[in-house]
Formats: C-alpha cells, sequence, structure tokens
C-alpha cells in the first residue's frame, strides 16, 4: 500500500484558475476591510484624541466587539444583512478596530511634549500640528498596529467562507465537507494563507522602514 502525498499537484495542476480566483477574492475582502477600519480608527482615535472624556465608551465598544467569537457574530450578522459582502465586512471592520484605534492613540501619545511645544513655536495649529509633526512621529507605532491588524483580517477571512465569502476560506470548506482528493484543497487553502499573512506582514515593514528611516537610525 502507497502512501498518498498530502497535496495532489495533478489537482492543483488543473485548478489554478480557481485557486487565482479565491486568492483575488481573499485579497479583496481583507483590503476592503482594513481600508475601512483604518478610516473608521482614524477618525475615533482623532475625536479621542481631542475629547479624552470618550476614549472610555469607545475603547470599550470596541474591545467587546473584538472579545465576540468570529462565528457568533457572523451569526448574529447573518439574519440582518444575509449571506453577503456587507455581512462579511462588518465583522471583519469590527475586529480591526480596538487594534487600530490603541496603536494610533499609543503612537500620538508618544509623541515628546518638548517636540509639541517646538511645532507650537513655530506657529503650528493643532490640526497643522498633528499632521505635519505628531501623525509621521506616530506613523512606527500606527504600522505596527496595522500589521497586526493585517494578519488577524487574513486569517478571519477563511471563517467568512461560512456565510457565502472567504476567499481561500471557500477551499478549505469544500476539502472540510468532501473526503478523499479534496482534502488538498484544504492544504492549499491553509497554506496560501499563511503564505500571505507572511508576505502582507513582511511588506508592511518594509514600507514603515522606509517611510521613517529616523526610527531605524535611531535604534
Amino acid at each position: 500500500m502507497t502512501d498518498q502525498p498530502l497535496i495532489s499537484w495533478e489537482w492543483v495542476a488543473e485548478n489554478l484558475d480557481l485557486i487565482a480566483e479565491r486568492l483575488v477574492e481573499h485579497l479583496a475582502l481583507t483590503g476592503i476591510a482594513l481600508a475601512v477600519g483604518t478610516a473608521i480608527s482614524f477618525g475615533l482615535a482623532f475625536v479621542i484624541y481631542r475629547r479624552r472624556w470618550l476614549s472610555q465608551p469607545i475603547i470599550q465598544l470596541t474591545g467587546i466587539l473584538y472579545t465576540i467569537p468570529s462565528l457568533a457574530l457572523f451569526a448574529f450578522l447573518v439574519p440582518i444583512t444575509g449571506l453577503s459582502l456587507l455581512s462579511a465586512e462588518i465583522g471583519l471592520v469590527s475586529y480591526t478596530l480596538i487594534i487600530l484605534i490603541r496603536n494610533i492613540l499609543a503612537g500620538l501619545d508618544g509623541v515628546p511634549p518638548d517636540v509639541r511645544e517646538a511645532a507650537d513655536g513655530m506657529g503650528y495649529g493643532p490640526w497643522g500640528r498633528l499632521w505635519a509633526v505628531e501623525l509621521p512621529l506616530a506613523l512606527p507605532v500606527i504600522v505596527a498596529g496595522l500589521r497586526v491588524a493585517t494578519v488577524t483580517t487574513i486569517g478571519l477571512v477563511t471563517v467568512t467562507a461560512l456565510i457565502g465569502q472567504g476567499g481561500l476560506g471557500q477551499l478549505i470548506v469544500t476539502g472540510l465537507l468532501r473526503p478523499g482528493i479534496f482534502e488538498t484543497m484544504i492544504y492549499v487553502g491553509g497554506i496560501l494563507s499563511l503564505v500571505l499573512a507572511v508576505v502582507a506582514d513582511s511588506t508592511l515593514l518594509v514600507i514603515q522602514r522606509a517611510l521613517t528611516p529616523w526610527a531605524r537610525a535611531r535604534a
């Protein structure tokens, strides 16, 4: 009796179009969630930065969303928004908020007071100082949060296969439901999801270092 290989390369060769399609779907789901989550997080973080009394309710609410198991959250959303892209994105965006908001605030709070005073002395107003001075200095911490949110989202996208989305998660779910050759789909979906997460994290790290050469020199 010969051992069966974990991956049927014949199946992979015959289904490259399907694999590529699922990969593109995975990238699209991830990109939309991160873009929307980042925009919302910056907005909420700026509000908190100017109105500190709002910190506790916003952080608590986004923290609660993050602690809800993904299956439970998607199950809650389906009766409201259906088995749709909207359901998937609402869930995915929800899990990015606490990560990004905390890192944005941590980055801004880490700007030395004397730097702020120097910016004020140069004539910057509150918003001008924020955009020209504080945000650039906070960028390493912000990108670190974006890296965590990106890897988290790539993993969670696979779960949305249970509500008809999922990208590479569709391969995993199909493989779980069908025995034999379809086990290859599990390995292909899982391995590509892992590779995608590593590549995305490495890319963001390179971008971070390119945008913040002073942080690298100081380290």
